[in-house]
């Protein structure tokens, strides 16, 4: 429990910086270089912070990255995070480029719960966005994870001012057609984008005002306990889910139940913060592990009360989003 009440149960792990994809918001031009090899943590260092992680009171783990599955090995540490006792929920976010090759030994881990980035349902888009041309590579996976039943199956769409607010309606029309968790995610000042931040947010208000006009009204689905920042909706007789995450404007800190750890070992107990706790440096000089349990409580003790945005403070976020694993 943090110093304001709130019970933290919920680590972010990212395995890795690195991505197949170049999307502009996220790791922009000008991004620093991909960390050393020798910077990043092992699995074998990964699975001891988490395990301990664990015994202090986490239950839920999402891996993520950069792209997690760019790391050789990347679904075989699933199934080796999914084995730690006490661990309620292992799940993993990723860009779905890679995913129709893992989904078996992914599924085969017990793994069901999966997240997958797709900011446009147009294929030219898809390309000015991530400099790539693996739209239908992500497509087929989506629908691939879907005849094997994972789920859920979270779609997660960050809503750009100009140039992909206009197919909200058609995203969200996923979801009632098809049981798909589509979410909607307020574009956020992280790194070398912040100075664009109001030229490109959408508020979650427009989002959904626009979502109802075009398709129907959403009814609201209550939280579930290892819920994340979502509000979650459905359309009546809907397959699946409409979520809503407001970074910006509908700031969800009071409920804040989430550490990250960074692929060069330093834990965060914020996303849209610059405090950070090096980790991986006590643990490769020797540090027991009662030690490194002291280093998780600092860092869950330094958690704020609300991100510095939500208290109009001026800030910058120094790290790219995918350096920090957001």
């Amino acid at each position: 429990m943090d110093s304001f009440g709130r019970t933290i149960s919920y680590l972010r792990l990212s395995i890795t910086d690195r991505c197949n994809l170049r999307c502009w918001y996220c790791k922009p031009e000008g991004s620093p270089a991909s960390l050393a090899h020798a910077d990043i943590l092992t699995y074998e260092e990964l699975h001891r912070l988490t395990r301990i992680a664990v015994n202090l009171g986490i239950r839920k783990v999402r891996v993520t990255g950069g792209e997690p599955l760019v790391r050789r090995g990347a679904a075989a540490f699933l199934s080796e995070l999914a084995q730690i006792q006490g661990l309620e929920d292992v799940s993993l976010t990723t860009n779905g480029v890679l995913l129709k090759q893992h989904l078996e030994q992914i599924q085969e881990s017990g793994i069901h719960r999966i997240n997958i980035s797709l900011d446009t349902l147009k294929q030219e888009k898809y390309h000015r966005i991530t400099g790539t041309d693996a739209f239908n590579d992500v497509r087929e996976a989506i629908e691939l994870a879907r005849r094997m039943r994972f789920h859920p199956i979270k779609i997660n769409m960050v809503v750009i001012k100009g140039f992909n607010d206009d197919e909200v309606a058609d995203m969200a029309l996923l979801a009632r057609s098809y049981p798909y968790y589509v979410r909607f995610i307020e574009y956020m000042p992280v790194g070398r984008n912040q100075a664009d931040t109001i030229i490109y947010t959408v508020p979650i208000s427009t989002i959904r005002n626009r979502i109802e006009a075009g398709i129907g009204k959403l009814m609201p689905v209550p939280r579930g306990i290892n819920d994340g920042p979502a509000e979650r909706y459905r359309f009546e007789g809907g397959a699946g889910e409409i979520g809503f995450i407001g970074s910006m404007s509908n700031h969800f800190c009071d409920s804040c139940n989430r550490l990250r750890l960074t692929a060069n070992g330093y834990l965060r107990p914020c996303l849209l913060s610059n405090t950070q706790q090096d980790i991986k440096g006590p643990m490769r000089d020797g540090a027991t592990d009662a030690e490194l349990e002291g280093i998780f409580l600092k860092t869950v003790h330094q958690k704020p009360s609300q991100h510095v945005f939500s208290l109009g403070t001026e800030a910058v976020i120094w790290d790219q989003m995918s350096a920090i694993g957001g």
